[in-house]
Parts: C-alpha cells; sequence; structure tokens
C-alpha cells in the first residue's frame, strides 16, 4: 500500500511537470481526479487498516495486562499457600501429646487393614491409623471399666445385704441367748425358793 501511495505521489507530481503543461487541459483534469480518487481511497484503506492495527494491538495489550495480572494471582497464592503450609509444619497438635502403643505393639496388636504394607509406608496414614486404633482401645478399656465398677458396685450391694443379715441373724441370736439365760434364771430362782418348801414339808 505505501508503495502504491507513492506511485500516486510521483504521478501527481508529474502533472505538474513540464511534460504534461504541454498536454490537453481537460485531459490533465480528468488524470488527476483518477489519482486524487485513488489516493482517496488509499487513504481510507489505510485508515481502516490503521484501526485494525490499533484494535488487535489493544486487544493484545489487554490480553498480556490479564496474563500479568493471572500471573500476580498466581504468585498472590502461591505464597498464601506457602505461608499457610508453614504454618501447617509449625501447628502443635494435641496427638502429639497422647501417649500412643508404640509401633511394635502396634504392629502386633493392630487389626491386619490397619497396618498392611502400603500404610506403613505412608507416615500420614500411619499416624491416623494408630490414633483410630488407640481410640478404638480406649474406648474397649473405658468399657471393661464401666463393666467391672458395675461389677464392684453389684459385689459391694450383695456384700451389705449379706453384712445386714448377717447383723440381724447376730442380734436375734443375742436376743434368744439373753432370753434363754433371764429364763434359765427365773427357773433357778424357782427351783430354789421350791426346793426349801419341799424340805419343810418332809416328815422327819
Amino acid at each position: 500500500m505505501q508503495h502504491d501511495s507513492e506511485d500516486l505521489l510521483d504521478n501527481l507530481r508529474d502533472l505538474s511537470s513540464p511534460t504534461y503543461l504541454q498536454n490537453d487541459t481537460a485531459a490533465l483534469h480528468i488524470r488527476a481526479m483518477v489519482l486524487v480518487a485513488r489516493l482517496k481511497s488509499l487513504y481510507r484503506a489505510a485508515n481502516a487498516a490503521t484501526r485494525v492495527k490499533k484494535e488487535e494491538t489493544a486487544a493484545a495489550r489487554q490480553e498480556m495486562d490479564q496474563s500479568h495480572l493471572n500471573l500476580q494471582n498466581l504468585l498472590y497464592e502461591k505464597r498464601h499457600l506457602e505461608r499457610e503450609i508453614e504454618k501447617c509444619r509449625q501447628f502443635a497438635s494435641i496427638y502429639q501429646d497422647i501417649p500412643l502403643y508404640n509401633l511394635d505393639d502396634f504392629k502386633s496388636l493392630a487389626p491386619e487393614e490397619l497396618r498392611a504394607e502400603d500404610i506403613l509406608s505412608d507416615d500420614h496414614q500411619l499416624m491416623l491409623n494408630r490414633l483410630n486404633f488407640e481410640l478404638a482401645e480406649r474406648q474397649r478399656l473405658d468399657q471393661k471399666k464401666k463393666e467391672l465398677l458395675h461389677r464392684k458396685t453389684e459385689l459391694l450391694r450383695q456384700s451389705k445385704t449379706h453384712s445386714s443379715t448377717m447383723d440381724s441373724v447376730n442380734a436375734q441370736f443375742d436376743l434368744l441367748t439373753k432370753t434363754a439365760s433371764e429364763a434359765q434364771k427365773k427357773v433357778s430362782e424357782l427351783v430354789q425358793s421350791i426346793h426349801p418348801q419341799v424340805a419343810n414339808s418332809t416328815p422327819s
């Protein structure tokens, strides 16, 4: 397009040269109008091409700005995740203070599905399984403790009942002993009171 416009300008300059001045004025005028019309057409085409290039440039700039913004967002998210990871690494969880079965005991006592080879090679899953096993064991022992406490309470109740029964029997025995003693004493007194009377009534 630039080459065509330069040719048109050269042709317009030629119209004012001495060579063309000798030609017919009407013919020169027609040729000049044709060249000017062609020049206007090239000008419009150049404007259209410029507008297209500007739009393409704006679109490319917008795409580049969006890419830059996305990159900044990714970098921000990366830094945020790195900070969160560091916080997690420094976080002191309560499980670290829980006394667990040592690894050898866990391997020998835990169900097989909790100590498979792939689990033993995964530190995170292994710790989760050890915690779950510890929880299950504590729940089992707590249930056993409750059963033993219930059994103890029942035995104490039975013992208290037996003790109360024995106390009642002992009290009744003491009462019977006392009653028998008193009865024996009265019988003895009665016998002693009767014996002199019998002796006095016997003929000499």
